[in-house]
């Protein structure tokens, strides 16, 4: 199977290491280029990640089978030139990013036939440097039922799940990262300061707000998930950023507004008070103005 990520940060890091332990020819898409690629795994060890690294779509030749789109939402359409080159009809593409609306984002950018999946995952991973790449924790991937087969194959070792729920889970991971990167990005201090006074209980309103939103836009959502997401995320450890800490820290663009840009419109559009994400929103956005 000829397997093809964009982007070479933590996640697509993963990914491409995944399959390559396949068996896979993996190619990887890059902006800056990078003369190699090493991953740290979970336990500590290092490898060599040996994909083929290309810094130029116009290198390309022919599409891929499997392609993984893992650059954040807010550069998907830099991403063009790569879709362009690797997606033909019959290819599936994934779209690892946060925020909703994952096929729509991408319709413009790629052929008709080529099959467009979510995919929601389930891991911490950290840019070291470039070509430099540390997982910290989890290997689980949720997309949907119709794409579980090509997805499981090109990632056998990862924990490939499939949903027929796409929506109510898409909002399931927006919960998650509604807390994590917002809280950690403004406070500049990784998931641990949940502990401190008052930002679990900041958690909580927040999460209160969008799960309104995610109901009113025709997820299923629990309110159990409050505490559930709160406790979850301490359960990742307090040296664990997110990729809004980790942009923040190298001074580049977050991508909140793909995560609580999209409670705050939502929650507007549809008449339901967000004041907590809101006020959220216009701290991040000042913050984004002035990279």
């Amino acid at each position: 199977m000829r397997v093809a990520v964009v982007g070479a940060g933590g996640i697509g890091a993963v990914l491409a290491a995944a399959a390559l332990g396949a068996g896979h020819s993996v190619e990887l898409g890059v902006r800056t280029p990078i003369p190699s690629l090493s991953l740290q795994a979970v336990d500590g060890s290092w490898t060599e990640v040996a994909a083929t690294i290309r810094s130029s779509a116009a290198t390309v030749t022919g599409p891929a089978d499997v392609v993984l789109l893992t650059v954040k939402a807010t550069d998907t359409a830099s991403a063009g030139p790569w879709l362009e080159a690797w997606c033909a009809a019959g290819t599936v593409l994934g779209v690892v990013q946060n925020g909703l609306d994952h096929e729509a984002r991408v319709a413009s950018l790629v052929p008709a036939g080529v099959e467009v999946a979510p995919v929601l995952a389930y891991m911490a991973a950290e840019r070291l440097s470039d070509g430099r790449v540390r997982h910290i924790s989890g290997r689980r991937l949720v997309v949907p039922a119709t794409a579980v087969s090509p997805l499981a194959a090109a990632l056998p070792s990862l924990g490939v799940v499939g949903t027929d729920q796409m929506l109510t889970e898409t909002w399931r991971k927006l919960l998650a990262n509604a807390v994590a990167n917002p809280l950690t990005a403004l406070t500049m201090r990784r998931v641990g300061v949940l502990a401190e006074p008052g930002v679990a209980d900041l958690a909580r309103g927040v999460l209160g707000e969008a799960i309104a939103v995610g109901r009113s836009s025709g997820a299923v959502l629990d309110d159990a998930l409050i505490d559930e997401i709160v406790v979850g995320t301490g359960r990742y450890g307090p040296h664990t950023g997110s990729s809004m800490l980790y942009d923040r820290l190298a001074g580049r663009h977050m991508e909140h507004q793909y995560i609580t840009g999209e409670i705050v419109r939502r929650g507007r559009a549809l008449g339901i008070p967000v004041p907590l994400n809101a006020a959220l929103l216009a701290l991040l956005d000042a913050i984004d103005r002035a990279v």
